[in-house]
């Protein structure tokens, strides 16, 4: 065999690819990061303090080794880098929530070829709805995507030198953007339109960072609650939700925005945006499977759809920003 044949090995990963799922995922359940960033050195060690057995804990730490989150030198371990950064519970990094919810999702995959032959979801429980129970687990885990992002858009937007401005945050989950802008920006006001469980999070977790007051809730489906006055916000934030909606849905927003816009003021939508010719980048190519599977509509986007939609409905200055994470970000004006 030449060094130039090919080999199964990158095939076998990619089918056994639900191996890493479940290892990250049982391995953030039991704080496997957090007790090895804690000083937890050997396999032992992580057995006591996370109440698993030996055996277990030998077995996650082979599992993310092989992965690449954690390191072994002379029988002892510890976090790389990147799992120190991003999944060390109580960071605002943090994604093992996230790793937890998504293990918990593997089963979902099983029906991906019937609901490919359909063409969207077989049922209507996978449709996202305002009672939908997962909210309080869903809306917690998806914040710590969203922190450097909201980071990043502070920066481009120079929200800490802006002075008084008014803030829409349209499906806020969490409250992630206002919570970053307006410690940023004293003066900042947010309000956040979403439904009313969803709602009920970000008013702890905001109430728990000492906003309370500074942000004012509409409790609401954004397709038809109003969302405001003629020119009433500086700047309005539409974050990880236009994957879940189809073009028409996404220009019909568009446009109702652009009417609550102070002339100047800026659209800011985060997603996950894919090249014209859908060659890349990664995750948002593999995250439209994900949106076949949940959403009637949606999909990952390409930047020319952005373009399109945003310059029907009125904007015509939009610029693209990638960011540290799968996310892009789209300023519109």
């Amino acid at each position: 065999m030449t060094s130039s044949q090919p080999t199964s090995d990158r095939i076998m990963g990619l089918i056994t690819g639900y191996w890493a799922t479940g290892i990250v995922g049982a391995a953030a359940t039991h704080a496997v990061f957090t007790h090895l960033e804690d000083g937890a050195a050997t396999a032992d060690d992580v057995a006591a303090r996370a109440a698993i057995s030996p055996r277990g804990a030998q077995a996650l730490l082979d599992g993310l080794v092989s992965v690449g989150l954690v390191e072994v030198h002379d029988g002892r371990y510890r976090n790389t880098a990147e799992a120190s950064a991003f999944l060390v519970e109580g960071r605002p990094t943090c994604l093992s929530g996230f790793a937890k919810l998504k293990a918990g999702h593997m089963a979902s995959l099983a029906g991906l070829p019937d609901v490919v032959r359909a063409g969207g979801p077989l049922t209507d429980a996978v449709v996202e709805v305002a009672d939908n129970p997962h909210w309080e687990e869903l809306v917690q885990a998806l914040a710590a995507q969203s922190v450097p992002v909201a980071h990043t858009a502070a920066d481009a937007l120079r929200i800490a030198d802006a002075g008084e401005i008014a803030i829409l945050d349209i499906g806020g989950g969490s409250g992630v953007y206002s919570a970053a802008w307006l410690e940023r920006n004293p003066a900042a006001r947010s309000t956040q339109l979403d439904w009313a469980p969803i709602n009920a999070i970000a008013r702890r977790l905001l109430a728990e960072r000492g906003l309370a007051d500074r942000v004012t809730y509409v409790d609401g489906d954004f397709h038809t609650t109003d969302l405001g006055a003629a020119g009433a916000y500086d700047i309005v934030v539409y974050s990880n939700i236009a994957h879940q909606e189809g073009p028409e849905d996404n220009m019909a927003l568009f446009a109702r925005v652009r009417e609550v816009l102070k002339p100047g003021g800026t659209l800011v939508i985060s997603d996950y945006v894919v090249d014209d010719d859908r060659s890349g980048p990664k995750y948002p190519l593999t995250f439209a499977s994900e949106m076949l599977l949940k959403s009637r509509h949606g999909s990952s986007w390409r930047r020319a759809d952005y373009q399109a939609w945003l310059g029907k409905t009125g904007y015509d200055d939009v610029t693209f920003q990638t960011t540290l994470s799968p996310t892009t970000l789209i300023f519109a004006r």
